[in-house]
C-alpha cells in the first residue's frame, strides 16, 4: 500500500520552523523496510486541508499528518478531516478520560487540585472531539491522544509526540508489511557527462529489468568533488546486481569515467 504524509502548518511554509518530520519518517520507515510514496505541505487553510483529506481518504493510501489538532484558532485538522468524511465531531469518552489524567497530573505536580471545570481545561478537552468513529493514537509524552480514521493517522506537529505516536501505529497495524521486498541499491559517479547522453542507457535498463528503477542525481560539483552525476539501480536484489552489472559494462563502451561514491 502506498504510504504519504501530509505536514501542516504555516510556520512551516512560511520558513519560521523548519520541517522535522519528512526526514524522521522516511527513517522510520526504511527502518521497517518500507518507504513514502509521497509527502504534501499545507499551510493552515481549513478548506484546503479539507480538499486534500477527501482526497487522500478516497485513494486507499496509508496517511500519516502531522499537526494541526490543537484546539487554538489556527488548528484546523480535526474539522478538516470530519468535513473530509461528511461525518459530525464527537467528543470521543477515551481521549477526553486521557485529557483529564493529564490535566490532574499537572496539577498534582504543583501542589493543586485539579479543576476540571476551568474554562482552560473545559477548552482543553475539545482536542478529543475526533471524527465520529474515530479510534485513538497513544500519545506516551502527555497522553492527549491522537486519532485514526481507517487508513489515516493524525498526530501533533511536536516531533516528540508525533514520532513515537507514528512508530506506534506501524507496529501495531502494519508489521506485516516490514520488510516484504527485499531491495537493493548500487551507483557510481559518472564524471563529466551529459545527463542526455546516458538517457537512452537508463532507458535500456528499466526495459530490460522491469523490477528495477534507474535513478539520476546530477551535481555540478564543488571545492572538492568535480562535476558528476550519480548514476544507479534500486530495487529487486537479483534484478539490481545484474542491470548493474550491465550498465557499468555500457558505460565502459561509452569510454567515460566512473568510480564508486
Amino acid at each position: 500500500m502506498p504510504i504519504g504524509l501530509i505536514i501542516i502548518g504555516d510556520e512551516i511554509l512560511s520558513g519560521k520552523r523548519v520541517d522535522q518530520h519528512f526526514p524522521k519518517v522516511v527513517q522510520l520507515l526504511a527502518a521497517r523496510g518500507l518507504q513514502l510514496g509521497w509527502a504534501e505541505f499545507l499551510g493552515d487553510d481549513r478548506a484546503r486541508i479539507t480538499a486534500t483529506l477527501k482526497r487522500t481518504f478516497a485513494s486507499g493510501d496509508i496517511v500519516f499528518s502531522c499537526g494541526g489538532i490543537g484546539a487554538t484558532p489556527d488548528d484546523h485538522t480535526r474539522q478538516a478531516a470530519a468535513a473530509a468524511l461528511g461525518v459530525p465531531l464527537v467528543m470521543h469518552q477515551g481521549a477526553k478520560e486521557g485529557i483529564q489524567q493529564r490535566i490532574r497530573q499537572v496539577a498534582q505536580e504543583k501542589g493543586e487540585v485539579a479543576d476540571l471545570d476551568a474554562p482552560d481545561n473545559l477548552q482543553r478537552l475539545q482536542m478529543a472531539e475526533f471524527p465520529q468513529g474515530a479510534a485513538l493514537i497513544p500519545n506516551p509524552y502527555n497522553n492527549v491522544a491522537g486519532f485514526a480514521h481507517g487508513t489515516h493517522y493524525f498526530v501533533p506537529g511536536f516531533p516528540v509526540m508525533a514520532w513515537p505516536m507514528i512508530e506506534w501505529v506501524l507496529d501495531n497495524h502494519y508489521a506485516d508489511l516490514f520488510n516484504r521486498e527485499p531491495r537493493a541499491e548500487q551507483s557510481v559517479l559518472v564524471y563529466e557527462a551529459a545527463e542526455a547522453a546516458l538517457t537512452p542507457l537508463m532507458l535500456a535498463l528499466e526495459a530490460a529489468w522491469p523490477r528495477i528503477k534507474v535513478f539520476s542525481l546530477p551535481s555540478v560539483g564543488d571545492a572538492k568533488t568535480r562535476r558528476h552525476i550519480e548514476l544507479g539501480v534500486k530495487g529487486d536484489p537479483a534484478q539490481c546486481e545484474a542491470a548493474f552489472a550491465h550498465m557499468c559494462r555500457e558505460l565502459d563502451a561509452l569510454n567515460v569515467e566512473y568510480a564508486k561514491p
